[in-house]
């Protein structure tokens, strides 16, 4: 091999080593099949003491809307807690729920 090609592929395999591995956004749709408005959804990697930022930020979910939830935090990890909170108004507690988002197309929280 000549000095080159030597230098080429010797120069591919230490970026490939070298990079840390990416992540991929974990990406599904939340459907409120509740008749209350959901104000505040709440994600949070299984084991992680502490629950991260409210996802909605100002929106809320109507009754038997749905909306397209991306989670973007640089984890490589599938398994997370969800932690829904509901209107004053509404009759319905504050849920909880672990799922594996890799896996979820679509999650409906239902009463």
């Amino acid at each position: 091999m000549n000095k080159s090609a030597y230098f080429v592929a010797s120069a591919a395999a230490f970026a490939m080593l070298a990079g840390p591995a990416a992540a991929e956004d974990l990406v599904f749709n939340l459907k409120n099949g509740t008749g209350s408005v959901l104000t505040r959804f709440y994600t949070s990697p299984v084991g992680v003491e502490k629950w991260e930022e409210d996802v909605f930020g100002n929106q809320v979910l109507e009754p038997g809307e749905a909306i397209e939830i991306t989670i973007a935090d640089g984890r490589s990890v599938c398994e997370y807690d969800m932690r829904f909170e509901f209107s004053e108004e509404s009759d319905l507690d504050t849920t909880t729920d672990t799922q594996n988002l890799c896996e979820l197309g679509t999650y409906t929280i239902h009463e």
